[in-house]
């Protein structure tokens, strides 16, 4: 579905099902240098499971047009914009990654349009390696093999995810590989740069999951866990033999995790 967001094109998924904004909504944020297909089973079961689903292209990701905003605070900003062009009063927001610091923002700034939130691979602060930095500048593919060997636990390595002929490794980097050049150095500069996460960790008034990957060396459980006790109302679950990729890695898992909570009662 395109949107008009802040004057430009912004597409959302909406999980195979025409976006019904009566639904309680459900708005997945992607992480750095990826788009809305990281989460098709997440968000295709929820959509056929009453929810009204936008699973967002972040500006110059995927099929939404640029710039890349160059900031969390501003990603966070948009979120709001986008639930207006859609029709939505308040959403539950899921984010990976630099989506989670987008969601977590978002939540803490506008208390009203986020009725419950979920952090995959969260931490504060969610630093990047000089080395890494820079090649997200100086040499894309570089960074693109650097961020892939980090973000998957050593199975994914080889094709034995539970979707048979499906390559965890061979998908991500061809992900990667189709956002637009230079967008990877921005998103990774504002997750580096990203300096208000305790902050708004204790300005969070809904109720917030942590799903954490035991294997995850790029943003490692225990930095989730810091920051989940920093929240008011916060839940923790720990994704046993999932790297930084949960979402790929452990899609079920994930998928429990996320149906629990936003079966939950407010």
């Amino acid at each position: 579905m395109d949107l008009v967001v802040c004057g430009r094109k912004a597409y959302a998924y909406t999980g195979g099902k025409p976006f019904d904004s009566g639904l309680p909504c459900v708005v997945f944020i992607h992480g750095a240098q990826h788009d809305h297909s990281v989460w098709v089973l997440q968000s295709r079961y929820l959509a056929h499971h009453g929810y009204g689903v936008l699973a967002l292209d972040l500006p110059a990701h995927g099929r939404s047009d640029g710039p890349p905003l160059e900031r969390v605070e501003a990603i966070a900003d948009w979120i709001p914009a986008v639930l207006d062009a859609a029709g939505v009063a308040q959403a539950a927001l899921v984010g990976h990654s630099m989506g989670a610091l987008v969601a977590l923002d978002c939540a803490a700034r506008y208390p009203a349009r986020a009725r419950r939130i979920a952090l995959l691979g969260a931490a504060f602060p969610m630093r990047v390696s000089d080395e890494l930095l820079a090649a997200t500048r100086d040499d894309e593919p570089l960074a693109q093999d650097m961020v892939n060997v980090w973000s998957h636990s050593a199975y994914a390595h080889f094709p034995s995810n539970p979707g048979p002929g499906f390559w965890v490794i061979g998908e991500n980097l061809r992900l990667m590989q189709r956002q637009a050049p230079g967008v990877m150095h921005v998103d990774f500069r504002a997750c580096n740069d990203y300096a208000a996460g305790a902050e708004r960790a204790a300005q969070v008034a809904c109720p917030c999951l942590f799903v954490l990957g035991q294997r995850d060396v790029m943003t490692p459980a225990r930095s989730g866990r810091e920051l989940a006790r920093r929240v008011r109302d916060a839940r923790i679950v720990d994704v046993a033999g999932s790297g930084h990729a949960l979402m790929a890695e452990k899609p079920d898992e994930v998928l429990d995790a996320l149906v629990a909570f936003l079966h939950e009662r407010d």
